[in-house]
């Protein structure tokens, strides 16, 4: 009986956020690594978006066949494919540093990516009752962006130049897969056989809850594609790079509890519409900052105001559905948020000619984001709302 429960316990958590924390690791230190070592591999400056760019195209393509290699091989073994088809990836990067190739493999390492997304917030969401949902995707954000900002901090540790950042990186996808490849448990058969007899499309979702995963790809695509090359950039912490990109995944991380903590008793579509004209405000605070203290600030603002969107809107989507649909929910959220990434870091490199930079961009968009959140909350559900059972 004991074994039986051990079992079922490493199933839920251990297997998928044990490998999704070094997972983490690895993409926040190379989402800073490569941006920043461009300009001494003597490639345009402009790769840095285009390696953005196509990183999350290979999401989105990644986001279209993820659900079938699990229904094929199970949440393990998909988890450990991805995982390594990452590795391989950053290993073909470090041997030969050729644009094109940089170019092929991101888009590669974000199909990967893909795999590695789904899988894991399947694996946590496939329980029926709502609270047990709501604190694995909790617990889900916070291994997600405490590895990014862990790895954020390895710049200021380990730098940018020579082999050792890019074998680091592959140790810890390697390291990865040993969670999924100790656990013995198979996850959800029934429900993944179930998910062929549930259709589901976009236009059966809420049109809140796709659009704050758009808009939350439209912000962090590029949050982690150009903000290390923009920081870099600033005499008033261009030595602060890693501390500061670390305080813009910290603040997502803090937000966390809050966010789940609201989201059971007001609109998620007012609490998306709030966190956007908080991200706004960010955006003022760090144009006008003048010490690195208050840019340190407007960064762990920044940080709660992004990385909080996309849970609130996922968690709207999967909102009274049940666990036959979460493989599919969470597919479909995914290619939302992959088209935002896709395009965000194009946008900005095309509305920098208009004398607009990253932050204004940033601005604007939450602004935009929390005007169209306020009207369609006002034309929807009362704004406060009874928590579910067991959330008092």
């Amino acid at each position: 009986m004991t074994e039986s429960v051990s079992s079922r316990v490493e199933s839920g958590v251990l297997a998928p956020i044990g490998g999704l924390f070094l997972f983490a690791v690895a993409t926040g230190y190379l989402m800073s690594l490569l941006p920043l070592s461009i300009p001494a591999l003597k490639m345009p400056g402009e790769m840095a978006a285009w390696l953005a760019s196509a990183l999350y195209g290979g999401l989105l393509l990644g986001a279209l066949w993820v659900e079938p290699l699990i229904n094929r091989l199970g949440h393990r073994l998909a988890l450990m494919l991805s995982l390594l088809l990452l590795s391989a990836t950053v290993a073909a990067m470090a041997t030969l540093p050729h644009p094109f190739l940089w170019l092929v493999m991101r888009l590669l390492a974000g199909m990967a990516t893909a795999g590695v997304f789904v899988v894991v917030e399947s694996w946590l969401l496939l329980v029926e009752d709502e609270r047990q949902r709501a604190g694995r995707l909790g617990l889900y954000m916070a291994a997600l962006y405490g590895g990014n900002a862990l790895g954020q901090l390895m710049i200021n540790l380990l730098g940018f130049e020579g082999a050792w950042p890019m074998l680091m990186v592959m140790g810890l996808m390697l390291l990865a897969t040993v969670p999924p490849l100790l656990s013995r448990a198979k996850v959800g058969s029934s429900v993944e056989a179930e998910s062929h007899s549930a259709p589901l499309s976009l236009k059966s979702l809420s049109m809140p809850s796709i659009l704050g995963c758009l808009i939350s790809g439209l912000v962090l695509g590029p949050l982690y594609g150009l903000m290390p090359v923009y920081l870099h950039q600033q005499a008033l912490v261009s030595e602060l790079t890693g501390v500061m990109m670390a305080l813009l995944v910290l603040g997502g991380m803090a937000v966390q509890p809050l966010g789940s903590w609201l989201s059971a008793r007001f609109s998620k579509t007012l609490l998306m519409a709030l966190f956007s004209l908080a991200g706004a405000m960010a955006a003022v605070v760090l144009v006008l900052a003048s010490t690195p203290f208050e840019f340190g600030l407007g960064m762990l603002l920044l940080g709660a105001s992004a990385f909080v969107l996309y849970p609130v809107a996922i968690n709207q989507a999967c909102e009274g559905r049940a666990s036959a649909q979460i493989v599919r929910i969470t597919q479909l959220m995914l290619v939302s948020y992959s088209l935002g990434s896709v395009v965000g870091p194009l946008l900005v490199q095309a509305v920098g000619a208009l004398s607009i930079g990253l932050l204004q961009y940033l601005g604007v968009i939450f602004l935009a984001t929390s005007l169209y959140m306020l009207v369609s909350a006002a034309r929807r559900t009362p704004a406060i709302m009874e928590p579910p059972a067991g959330m008092e």
